[in-house]
């Protein structure tokens, strides 16, 4: 079976590993021109790496993006984490179709954060699927799901890294053995179910102290390690990640309450956070205790001021 990957960083490099390493036939590979900086993806130096022709493109809505693949006779097309709009009519050109990953159990959170969404909305259950992508935004048959727990602690990177990466790669894996075999199933998503998030950005997540300290430990947990919530603390900007609920604090909204080697203990109605790591301006992710000199942080001061 004749493959066509399209794909970009780590996972889309994972998954073309493990289709060369298995000894599928992968006869080209797309993946997004240089950055600026000239660093190079990971799936183009992988593509190099195992001697396969390398696409690079930044559109796929011109006659000459449909041409190309058509040239290339495809079965089949590999969407491995593809983030700009890819049409129907390239996506139809393998004589197969096309498969994508979205890490969600579609209709929920469709769109580009999907995992961020989940943890943030305090959600005990996620997953991934691959679909069969059409011209709307995940919105496609469903092929296969794959469902995994959140737990209390997990962060975007936790849930990402440990469960949802290895698990796509093994699942994309599974989806083109369904459709050599002739056995991937089109399963029409419930649009009634249909959630939709867009990126989650730095906006998206600033911490209000007044809301309940679970909600304000969801955000940062679906924040981190991106975008990275965030709060000010002298009118400056400062990024917190690691962190767990302190029921005991008592104190006013954002007051500090505790600071050492410990962490820092941040009030909100109910209770609080403890801190465990944060970044104070362009700085380096470091304990609160390591940046309070820099960031001016001191018991009995406030956060979001």
């Amino acid at each position: 079976m004749r493959i066509v990957l399209n794909g970009q960083q780590a996972f889309g490099k994972a998954v073309l590993d493990a289709l060369v390493e298995r000894g599928e036939q992968v006869v080209a590979v797309y993946c997004p021109p240089d950055r600026h900086d000239g660093r190079a993806d990971p799936v183009k130096e992988a593509a190099l790496a195992h001697g396969i022709a390398l696409r690079q493109r930044k559109t796929f809505k011109d006659d000459d993006a449909v041409e190309e693949l058509q040239a290339l006779c495809p079965d089949l097309c590999v969407m491995a984490f593809v983030t700009v709009i890819v049409p129907a009519r390239f996506l139809n050109v393998p004589r197969l179709g096309s498969i994508q990953y979205h890490p969600s159990l579609l209709p929920h959170h469709r769109g580009p954060s999907a995992i961020n969404w989940p943890i943030i909305q305090g959600e005990a259950r996620t997953g991934l699927s691959i679909f069969w992508p059409n011209d709307g935004l995940d919105t496609g048959p469903v092929l296969l799901q794959k469902d995994c727990d959140i737990g209390p602690d997990d962060t975007l990177g936790s849930v990402y890294f440990d469960r949802l990466f290895p698990m796509g790669v093994a699942a994309m894996l599974e989806a083109v053995d369904l459709v050599r075999e002739g056995k991937a199933p089109r399963i029409k998503q419930d649009e009634t179910q249909a959630t939709y998030e867009s990126w989650c950005r730095a906006e998206d997540v600033e911490i209000d102290w007044r809301a309940p300290p679970g909600t304000i430990h969801n955000l940062i947990r679906g924040a981190n390690p991106q975008p990275g919530a965030w709060t000010t603390v002298g009118g400056e900007r400062m990024q917190i990640f690691d962190c767990q609920l302190a029921p005991y604090i008592d104190g006013a909204p954002g007051e500090i309450t505790a600071l050492d080697a410990g962490g820092m203990a941040v009030a909100a109605p109910g209770g609080g956070i403890l801190i465990r790591r944060a970044r104070f301006g362009g700085g380096a992710k470091a304990t609160p205790a390591e940046i309070a000199d820099d960031a001016g942080l001191a018991v009995g001061g406030k956060l979001g001021s």
